[in-house]
């Protein structure tokens, strides 16, 4: 097992067709111990009944840091170590630049990257007394390429922040064995996409893409247990193309 003894906390993990719920349920194969973490509405303490083998579902918000706080000291009581975080949770939202309020761009940017700040904050103290941790932030090819499928320009530029964080972070806390990593996922088929997309539209889309299909939430989840894993000891700071060739650079 790749994640023998390890405990791994997933944010925005509890829905079931969801990347996160996919990375916990895949963390959870691979032998971690592992916390779902959402909002109340999304009921985590239901998504973690479903994995088995002792998870546990906290009900948090990344946009509040004494919220992440109170949930890694719940990890904390409940598995005595924290090995990885994934900050998955995010937000997308479908409109052009000159539709962008105010409003809008708080709260896209404040759920994908100050909750990715948020919550590496929370754990960067325990990872730092043990020397070892691993960060996995997702990310988005939109942030590469300029803009994706569903996401806005807010989108693009909050998912590109994520990039920026984590190579900073991963630059900071190297010399303590902590690896901050991110993912940048293609459109990958999940709720955000249901009832959005035509089965003849993701037809075309996947003629564009070299592996010729759209990707899968387990297709994220692999790559989230590789930046977990011993495998990776010797990689941080990098960004982890997982979009089928969609971006090829």
């Amino acid at each position: 097992m790749l994640l023998k003894d390890n405990v791994a906390i997933i944010t925005g993990g509890a829905g079931v067709n969801g990347l996160g719920f996919a990375t916990a349920r895949l963390m959870a194969a691979q032998g971690a111990r592992v916390a779902i973490l959402d909002l109340e509405r999304a009921d985590p303490a239901a998504a973690a009944t479903q994995l088995g083998g002792g998870a546990i579902g906290i009900v948090a918000d990344v946009t509040d840091k004494g919220s992440c706080e109170a949930a890694v000291a719940a990890v904390l009581k409940a598995f005595g170590r924290i090995d990885t975080l994934v900050n998955n949770a995010g937000l997308t939202q479908p409109v052009k630049t000159l539709e962008i309020t105010g409003a809008d761009y708080d709260r896209i940017l404040d759920v994908s990257l100050r909750g990715t700040l948020y919550m590496s904050q929370a754990v960067l103290p325990t990872m730092r007394s043990q020397q070892s941790g691993s960060i996995v932030c997702i990310s988005s090819v939109s942030a590469q390429r300029g803009g994706g499928i569903f996401g806005g320009p807010h989108y693009s530029a909050a998912k590109a922040g994520v990039l920026g964080l984590a190579r900073a972070m991963a630059r900071e806390f190297g010399p303590e064995n902590i690896r901050v990593n991110c993912i940048t996922p293609g459109l990958i088929g999940t709720d955000i996409i249901k009832g959005k997309l035509t089965e003849e539209k993701k037809a075309e889309i996947a003629e564009t893409i070299p592996l010729a299909r759209l990707g899968r939430a387990d297709d994220i989840a692999g790559a989230c247990v590789f930046l977990a894993s011993n495998l990776s000891t010797y990689c941080t700071g990098i960004t982890l193309d997982v979009n089928g060739g969609m971006l090829i650079h």
